[in-house]
């Protein structure tokens, strides 16, 4: 397959997907338009002066476009208000109003708005996760039905001259789609395309599109599917990108930048929101930063674009690159069934050693139960050699590895006698150039001897002349790694052209991504920029499949270095160390204070390891986003919470005052609790 002609100009290089522009009120999605940021106010809509002060609150903090729920008629009455106290303010961002199950409420609201969306999952169906067989009549019978309920909105629309979001969510898809497609990406976007298709049937076609899943893996492939089909028929709408109930602080903000980074990256998308469980104003410079990182991609793209590179990912499903088993640690293997392992960059030098050692036992500590697998120390010289013997010695039994970045000018013979530990593995990591050939089969020759390991850092463009090197050098004895970006490619496409090459030679090593200072995006330096570049190039390459070691080298505390890279690995679905949250952001519809219950459910189970507990303010998208979840609380009516395990509702209307400790109760009775 090359997935570069079905979805995107380029996986290697960032260019832009060419779409029709569609006006949203006074600002214009699409096209050359700039990436358009929005948000949702969380207040109850009928509480007009609420959410007008919330509106106001996200204007001036750079919300471009701005979504309130209509759950009911008398909630999209109150969006009239709303808009003309707005204006008064001289505030004329475009509203958009967020349509659920009802179309009398979508019909009001479209006489208020600049853009209305509709989830075509529930708009004119009820998700009862019925089970039943579809002939194809019945199914037809079905579509028919939908052409009635949906062609009114769209004809309105077309004369008021407003536009539409078709937004699919991964939790809201009809039991018609799910008994014919499954809980998949191609469901999702058959979901979107029905929808779609009677639009154009009546001509409108002022459309955006979203794909949104709460799991950034099921989210991308969504929307490269939807764009290899929509290609298919020659459609070419905007996409509006967002990653569904991501959750809050750190985590949700790893699992947007995965998520949203990943399609810009390809070129997709025109619209986005992070969707954090925090007050709506704080999605907003994370969302500008992901878009400002993106758009400098584009702009700086090469034009016209160089030859490509072949591409045998599969994009619309995930499939982890096949590797060999590698030695690193008696009790860290790397292997196809193991999960990526972190590495640890320190900034002292071999030669101090105890305070080398002192700085790790101080990070174990604070991480608790998160294990220091593997430490890399800075690059070491011929100097620096005398102090790694005591550095190993002291390592030993801490740590399962210790990487040593060898300089150029230290050759193989300066390193056969150091020391060596049962249990820690030494890895040289060793920049490579085109016409290294021998000094390479030297290094591996060493790695032989000494039972040490080798990180390769070569140019893939620079393999095939040392191919079969790479091939003679024993089994597990390899890993390939880049610390910059190749000429002509971004970061996530420097490693997809690396995992490439070695495909191309039959070299089945493992795959090590740095996330170093000079494969990050921009100039700014905040924790949150670190944070999304090392988001997006880890959580991107993870979701396809390619990465077995990673390291964050951009952070200069160890701990918080660290925890990040087993942040990004948790949402990134690679490898789960702590409670899994899936918690929506909070809106109109949400029927308990969001925040406060997120807070105090993750106080009490955020000790779990693996078990994932949802979190809903309310069922229009709650059963079905945590349906993989293995607990849900979710409001089911004021001042009541609904109970899951799994998608099946246990306990109903339970008093939230009781309501944690019901929960408790649950995972106790599921085998799945122990104490903190």
């Amino acid at each position: 397959m090359n997935p570069e002609s079905t979805y995107c100009e380029s996986r290697f290089r960032s260019h832009r997907r060419r779409t029709r522009k569609v006006r949203i009120g006074n600002v214009g999605v699409g096209g050359d338009n700039p990436i358009r940021i929005q948000s949702m106010t969380t207040s109850d809509t009928k509480d007009v002066s609420g959410t007008v002060e919330e509106a106001t609150a996200l204007a001036e903090a750079g919300c471009e476009i701005i979504r309130v729920t209509a759950p009911n008629v008398t909630a999209a009455r109150c969006i009239r208000e709303i808009r003309k106290e707005l204006r008064d303010r001289g505030i004329h961002n475009p509203l958009v109003a967020d349509i659920h199950f009802l179309p009398a409420a979508a019909m009001e609201a479209v006489e208020h708005v600049d853009k209305v969306r509709v989830n075509p999952g529930n708009y004119a169906d009820r998700k009862k996760f019925a089970v039943r067989e579809y002939s194809d009549s019945q199914y037809n019978e079905e579509l028919e039905r939908l052409h009635e309920a949906f062609s009114p909105i769209v004809l309105r629309c077309k004369e008021l001259g407003r536009s539409m979001r078709v937004g699919t969510n991964h939790g809201s898809l009809s039991d018609r789609i799910m008994n014919r497609y499954g809980d998949t990406p191609l469901g999702m976007v058959e979901s979107a395309l029905e929808f779609l298709r009677i639009a154009e049937s009546h001509g409108f076609r002022d459309i955006i599109l979203s794909m949104k899943a709460s799991n950034p893996k099921v989210m991308i492939q969504a929307y490269r599917l939807l764009v290899h089909h929509m290609e298919q028929e020659d459609m070419h709408y905007p996409l509006h990108l967002g990653v569904t109930e991501a959750g809050d602080g750190e985590d949700g903000r790893i699992k947007s930048a995965i998520g949203i980074g990943s399609l810009l990256a390809d070129g997709l998308g025109d619209t986005i929101r992070v969707s954090l469980t925090e007050d709506s104003v704080h999605e907003i410079p994370v969302a500008r930063a992901i878009a400002d990182k993106a758009m400098e991609l584009w702009n700086n793209a090469p034009r016209p674009p160089q030859s490509r590179a072949t591409d045998s990912v599969d994009p619309f499903s995930f499939n982890r690159r096949s590797i060999a088993p590698a030695f690193f640690g008696s009790a860290c293997p790397i292997g196809p069934d193991q999960p990526p392992r972190v590495i640890a960059r320190l900034p002292r030098s071999p030669d101090s050693g105890a305070a080398f050692v002192r700085d790790i036992d101080r990070a174990g500590q604070a991480l608790q139960e998160i294990p220091i697998e593997g430490v890399e120390c800075p690059p070491v010289d011929p100097t620096a050699l005398p102090g790694v013997d005591a550095l190993v010695s002291e390592l030993s039994g801490k740590v399962a590895a210790l990487i040593l970045p060898v300089s150029r000018d230290v050759d193989p013979c300066d390193l056969e006698k150091l020391a060596r530990f049962d249990g820690l593995a030494i890895v040289l990591h060793r920049v490579f150039g085109s016409h290294d050939r021998e000094l390479l089969r030297r290094f591996l020759e060493l790695c032989d001897r000494r039972d040490f390991l080798l990180a390769a850092e070569i140019a893939p463009a620079a393999i095939s002349g040392c191919a079969e090197v790479f091939r003679d050098a024993s089994p597990g004895r390899l890993i390939f790694t880049l610390s910059a970006p190749v000429e002509g490619c971004h970061a996530v496409g420097s490693y997809l052209y690396l995992a490439e090459v070695l495909q191309a030679h039959s070299l089945r090593s493992p795959i090590w991504i740095q996330n170093t200072r000079e494969m990050r995006t921009g100039s700014s330096d905040t924790f949150l920029d670190r944070l999304i570049d090392a988001s997006i190039l880890t959580g991107s390459l993870l979701c396809d499949g390619i990465g077995d070691l990673i390291s964050l080298e951009t952070e200069d505390d160890l701990v918080r270095g660290t925890r990040l890279a087993y942040n990004i690995l948790q949402g990134a679905g690679s490898r789960i160390t702590k409670t899994e949250f899936v918690a929506c952001p909070s809106c109109g519809r949400t029927l308990f204070n969001l925040q406060e219950t997120t807070r105090r459910i993750r106080e009490q189970t955020g000790h779990l390891k693996g078990v994932k507990i949802a979190v809903m303010g309310c069922i229009v998208n709650g059963p079905g986003e945590m349906a993989d979840a293995d607990f849900g609380y979710v409001g089911g009516a004021p001042g009541k919470v609904n109970l899951y395990v799994g998608k099946k509702c246990v306990k109903y209307h339970v008093p939230e005052e009781e309501a944690d400790q019901r929960l408790i109760d649950l995972i106790k009775e599921h085998g799945k609790w122990n104490d903190p």
